[in-house]
């Protein structure tokens, strides 16, 4: 049976939060419903180098390497609090989630000491090399190859959806480096790569329904990268993927990427008699409640530092469904169009949420691809 563990109360990680709140309140007064509808898709480096000098990146990171060795509680609930402020977290969200840790658990020291300061100074963004063009969420069927040269590789492949590749310093790129997509999980490795200046690497736009550039396709035509690049040990990627999955899936941003859409629609419905408006805003709480009690529990796992892969997948699950769910239920309450152009709100974060969510259950692992993990989790597959 899938447990979940309690989470435990930290007073620290409370009086935190107040903290983190005030800060808030002053540092993004401006940023209007629909930007902050954008939620972890705002960019902007001075407010992630301002995090960082408030000690808010790198929290649980030992001190060596820029961090302040602070409980995986107290980072949750800065996490929780930007993201519910709707703040523009973007430009270290992947660093700070999950490319410092997995840098942290497999990097070399010198990987470590040149760029986990700079992430918990907020002054690196990452991007992620994993999927691909023809494979979806099977990054078992990788194809990007790495080649052996002298002093290196030479890698040659496509990687898609990623996100922020033409704002980012590095990316981790998971490759092969060893036989053939025949081989699954054996032969892959994960290599770090300088945005900045490797050669032999484009990188080019995808916009978004909502017409907006995050996504883009990095293109690399045996592009050298040194040896120093290699994360972990050769052949080992896919070991190192999966526990770099874990902190992408058990996040509070698997539910609230979408929290704006439901302020707002509390806010248009106040004063409102109806009695399914109010059952339905009662459900979607609870919903949001019971979410936010499981990814907490997944917190507790990970301080503990214990294998979170099956929880984190039911959490992310289950958070893609709420969030794709909401635009369609708020639609039912309120009779007017969405328009992203409207005076109104509640429209326009409500056309942009519409559509934002089909990405939902795409970004960190198709609904197939989870339940499959479940499914093996619990013994049934």
């Amino acid at each position: 049976m899938l447990q979940f563990p309690s989470p435990v109360r930290h007073d620290a990680a409370e009086a935190l939060r107040s903290e983190v709140r005030t800060f808030l309140e002053s540092s993004i007064v401006d940023r209007t419903p629909l930007q902050r509808a954008e939620s972890w898709n705002g960019f902007d480096r001075a407010f992630s180098r301002a995090l960082g000098a408030r000690g808010w990146l790198g929290m649980t990171w030992p001190k060596r390497y820029g961090g302040h060795e602070r409980s995986s509680f107290e980072r949750y609930v800065v996490v929780e609090e930007t993201l519910a402020a709707g703040a523009p977290v973007s430009a270290h969200w992947i660093a700070d989630r999950q490319s410092g840790p997995t840098l942290l658990k497999f990097g070399t020291e010198a990987q470590k000491d040149a760029i986990l300061p700079r992430i918990a100074a907020g002054e690196c963004v990452f991007c992620i090399g994993m999927s691909e063009p023809d494979s979806g969420s099977d990054l078992a069927a990788v194809r990007t190859r790495a080649e052996k040269v002298e002093g290196g590789w030479r890698v040659t492949g496509t990687k898609l959806w990623t996100t922020n590749a033409h704002e980012a310093d590095y990316m981790i790129l998971f490759c092969r480096t060893s036989g053939s997509p025949a081989d699954r999980h054996k032969g892959t490795s994960q290599l770090l790569i300088d945005m900045r200046a490797t050669e032999g690497m484009t990188v080019r736009p995808i916009l978004d329904l909502a017409g907006q550039h995050h996504f883009n396709e990095v293109h690399f035509d045996a592009a050298f990268v040194p040896e120093t690049a290699l994360i972990g040990e050769e052949g080992a990627g896919w070991g190192q993927v999966m526990s770099e999955l874990a902190f992408e899936r058990s996040g509070p941003e698997r539910f609230l990427s979408s929290i704006q859409l439901l302020l707002e629609l509390i806010r248009a419905l106040e004063g409102s008699d109806s009695d399914l408006a109010q059952l339905t805003i009662g459900r979607l709480t609870a919903h949001l409640l019971t979410l936010r009690q499981l990814s907490r529990g997944v917190a507790t796992l990970l301080e503990a530092h214990e294998d979170a892969s099956i929880q984190a997948a039911v959490v992310k699950d289950l958070g893609a469904t709420f969030e794709q769910d909401l635009p369609e239920i708020a639609r039912t309450l309120v009779d007017a169009e969405p328009d992203r152009q409207s005076t109104r709100d509640l429209l326009a974060v409500l056309a942009y949420t519409m559509m934002s969510a089909p990405s939902f259950s795409l970004r960190g692992g198709t609904r197939e691809i989870l339940r499959g993990i479940i499914a093996r989790g619990l013994g049934v597959r």
